[in-house]
């Protein structure tokens, strides 16, 4: 039964995920009295509902809560779903996290100075409130999803969990970001025949020049603006939309590896461009295969190791040398149109991301991305914060290795006098 008496405290937590608990570790340390509103009924966060056989894609030396580093045997390991979930549950024991679970937030409305938030479990009163909700918040599955005949069983990445979920017969997966290529792997490795609409998520080494690319992804990030070198700073980034752009194609599977999409098509799986309709049956994409394909192997170099070796040589870090570019110009065949029938396809797997959806905010701080707009977290509305979302203020925001940076920094403003 929910609460008919209004509960009140200084700053409410929306969320109680990787950073609604690191930011809850600070405010414990500041003397700031809190708590967090969660909506599930056990801690884990949004890994609750990866796939049975999910890895994390990034290794774990980069889990770096704050006051509880990773200090197992495997720094360079990749921990699976059950392992990561019961880490954050241990964790939010260990700092005494003052959790509500099973609570809903509904609303968050202006009210006498601070915040009203409604909730499953009744109303609360707070001075500020944070949002700590995530990055994988609702399912994006394009409108053409409605144009494939009913026969065809078609769900997304959040609700696949494994090959036995699915019907017999040939599989189409729609993305090639890091879920798409595990989820690939993982249907290929269990006797299915795997259809790829490649999208546009480039691919890149799994480790580079004596290190997991992550090692270099957040030294560059955290460290590189000593060295002037910004370009992993919120700032530096070309639009917004940019914020929300795919990460590079790797997996944390089999001890970690990269994924490349020429070798998955030798391996048997039938590579296509991107999924762009549906017409009559048969589905349509776009003939544009073989540029995609380059534009995909080409991303790395373009981009990342630039950036790395340019932080390599500015940090003064001794490093092996840089390996020579993958080349491989091998082509499957491919066609712009697919019929669902004659190939057998009975499944549609959407591994298209997510969306942001704070429409619980009912004050008008939100951009058409639904996204707040802040100053590193602090919102342009007083007392309104949020943290653990992509690019909030640099790219390790919303990853392990990250994000207890920008609660540490949300913590010391929140814990600032009155407003």
């Amino acid at each position: 039964m929910p609460n008919s008496e209004t509960q009140q405290t200084d700053t409410l937590i929306v969320g109680a995920g990787q950073a609604g608990l690191a930011l809850s570790y600070w405010l414990s340390r500041a003397g700031v009295e809190h708590v967090l509103l969660d909506r599930r009924p056990e801690l884990g966060g949004a890994w609750q509902d990866r796939w049975d056989g999910f890895y994390l894609n990034t290794p774990n030396f980069s889990i770096d809560l704050p006051g509880m580093p990773y200090d197992g045997p495997e720094p360079e390991g990749f921990m699976p779903r059950d392992e990561v979930v019961t880490l954050f549950r241990h964790y939010a024991q260990a700092i005494g996290a003052p959790v509500r679970s099973g609570a809903d937030v509904t609303r968050i409305s202006p009210a006498n100075g601070g915040f009203g938030v409604e909730t499953s479990e009744g109303t609360w009163r707070a001075r500020k409130v944070v949002l700590a909700t995530g990055a994988y918040q609702v399912p994006k599955v394009p409108p053409l999803a409605a144009a494939i005949p009913g026969r065809i069983f078609q769900l997304h990445s959040h609700e696949y969990r494994n090959p036995g979920q699915l019907p017999d017969g040939e599989v189409l997966i729609v993305g090639t970001a890091q879920s798409g290529g595990q989820i690939a792997e993982e249907l290929h490795s269990a006797g299915r025949q795997v259809h790829l609409a490649v999208s546009s998520c480039p691919e890149a080494p799994r480790r580079y020049r004596g290190h997991d690319i992550l090692h270099w992804i957040l030294n560059l990030g955290i460290h590189g603006p000593e060295y002037g070198l910004n370009a992993f700073r919120t700032e530096q980034l070309p639009s917004p939309a940019a914020r929300f752009a795919c990460n590079p194609l790797l997996s944390g599977t089999d001890g970690g590896h990269a994924i490349h999409l020429r070798d998955l098509g030798r391996q048997g799986m039938r590579l296509h461009g991107h999924l762009d309709g549906v017409d009559d049956g048969e589905l349509v994409f776009t003939d544009d295969f073989p540029e995609r394909l380059v534009s995909v192997e080409a991303g790395f170099g373009q981009r990342l190791q630039p950036l790395f070796d340019a932080y390599i040589s500015a940090a003064g870090i001794s490093a092996p040398p840089a390996e020579p570019a993958r080349v491989d110009d091998w082509l499957p065949a491919s066609s712009p149109r697919l019929n669902l029938a004659s190939e057998n396809i009975t499944t549609v797997l959407w591994a298209t991301g997510y969306k942001l959806d704070l429409g619980i905010v009912d004050i008008p701080v939100l951009d058409e991305w639904d996204y707040p707009r802040h100053s590193r977290g602090v919102t342009e509305y007083p007392g309104l914060f949020a943290v653990g979302l992509p690019w909030l203020s640099g790219h390790y925001s919303s990853i392990l290795g990250g994000v207890g940076l920008d609660a540490e920094y949300l913590a010391g403003k929140i814990g600032e006098p009155p407003y």
